[in-house]
């Protein structure tokens, strides 16, 4: 039987129900390994042989069972790890702003933990991979990702810095959003990345049209306006609204992007960019905050205000976040995951209610449920539909086998009943004489006879 490697990929044409920027695949094992020793049995009639099969296919059922209750208890603390980190990034940095109000600073600084992907990948590797290789060695291995030649400084520029630039742009807008709108609103709207990417890649990929996932769309697009309309169209929301819908797009723009010119990688691989797309933050972007901070556009004072634990906390908050909406599939359902990043909408919107003036009005309530549906249906696979026939022909059939059972015991006593009594006759009985219908073949006709019951 052929098994092939995890591998990562951006998105598999929104297939992929997690709102990720690389999308991981686990091991690809056929359903049919787990029956498979069960039906390659010889058909014989002994006993013990039977026996065998059945308790080989309990045995089977038993751990497939295990397997996905393990992957489900996994999937649990999924959920509360990405909920929390999602959430807790969020609030910590609209909490930042308040001493620091650096937005671009803040991305710059964020980003740069991305170096860390890489070496956090190849502690595990040295943990869980039986053939351990040198950080050179598992470096080289994971450039052909990039192509034959590896990682040119032609590759780098093409392949690699944009998705640097739109990572950065992503995080700045949403950022700057923060600065102007409460967080339940921008958590809430960012979840239309997901109806965007399905945009994206049907007009970019080609991908399959879903009647379901263009009404999912739609409610995005209308959870928008109804957003923009709760707060009276004001210039400062309509801002923020706009930069957090800017920054969902980017966000989409870029896993499209990432399946149309790089399609998919390995763990190691997938680590290996990540970090790459830090590294280059870190050595070529560095410049920025420098200007803003001596143009006094993002102006801090001095290195002694600049609250270092509210910075390292976004960005540690932030690097857990993308470690496991990238690589949580490995051990868990990606729709369990992407529960998570749902989930911290109400989160944000619980803590919002008790640490700001918001108001919760019908209209902003009506919007956030909206976007909410609309990403949950997003998360239905392709097949769903199928799904739903075939679970209500298997509840027809067991209607059906149990409807003829009931009726074939009913009539059954009722015939027991009609036997008993027939066969009762009374002392007085007296024969009574009947007409009888024959069939002459010859003539063709119907001829009545009379006859005596004896």
């Amino acid at each position: 039987m052929k098994k092939h490697s995890a591998r990562v990929a951006p998105l598999s044409a929104c297939n992929s129900p997690v709102l990720t920027l690389t999308k991981v695949e686990g091991e690809d094992r056929p359903r049919e390994n787990a029956s498979g020793t069960v039906d390659r049995q010889p058909a014989g009639g002994v006993t013990g042989a039977e026996s065998g099969a059945v308790r080989r296919r309990l045995h089977c059922c038993v751990r497939v069972t295990a397997v996905q209750v393990r992957k489900a208890l996994w999937g649990v603390a999924m959920v509360m790890c990405v909920c929390s980190s999602w959430a807790g990034s969020t609030q910590l940095a609209k909490l930042t702003f308040k001493r620091f109000d650096a937005p671009f600073t803040l991305t710059w600084f964020a980003t740069t933990w991305n170096c860390l992907f890489f070496p956090l990948y190849y502690v595990g590797h040295l943990c869980k991979s039986p053939e351990r290789q040198t950080p050179k060695q598992r470096f080289r291995e994971c450039c052909r990702f990039f192509g034959e030649d590896g990682l040119t400084a032609k590759v780098f520029f093409t392949k690699v810095a944009p998705f640097g630039l739109l990572w950065t742009t992503t995080n700045y807008l949403y950022l700057q959003a923060l600065r102007k709108i409460n967080t339940t609103d921008v958590s809430a709207l960012f979840c239309c990345n997901k109806a965007f990417v399905f945009l994206l890649s049907w007009i970019v990929l080609r991908d399959r049209f879903m009647g379901v996932r263009i009404v999912a769309a739609i409610l995005a697009i209308a959870g928008i306006v109804m957003m923009t309309y709760a707060d009276g169209f004001h210039s400062h929301s309509v801002i923020g609204i706009t930069l957090v819908v800017a920054s969902a797009s980017a966000s989409a723009l870029y896993k499209v992007l990432f399946k149309l010119v790089l399609g998919s990688a390995k763990f190691g691989e997938a680590a290996l960019f990540l970090s790459i797309v830090g590294g280059a933050n870190f050595v070529f972007i560095s410049f920025v905050p420098v200007i803003l901070y001596f143009t006094h556009v993002e102006y801090f004072g001095s290195l002694d205000s600049i609250p270092w634990a509210n910075l390292c906390g976004v960005a540690a908050l932030l690097l857990a976040f993308n470690i496991l909406v990238n690589f949580g599939i490995a051990i868990t359902y990606p729709t369990l995951i992407s529960l998570g990043i749902v989930l911290s909408v109400p989160v944000n919107a619980t803590v919002d209610l008790y640490t700001c003036e918001i108001h919760f009005n019908t209209v902003r309530l009506i919007a956030v449920f909206i976007i909410c549906l609309g990403f949950l249906m997003l998360l239905l696979p392709e097949d769903w539909d199928q799904c739903l026939i075939q679970l209500s022909t298997r509840l027809r059939k067991r209607e059906q086998h149990a409807e003829p059972a009931e009726a074939g015991a009913g009539s059954g006593l009722n015939w027991s009943r009609r036997t008993r009594t027939s066969m009762r006759i009374p002392q007085n009985f007296q024969p009574v004489e009947m007409p009888l219908l024959s069939v002459e073949p010859a003539v063709g006709i119907y001829t009545a006879r009379r006859a005596t019951v004896s």
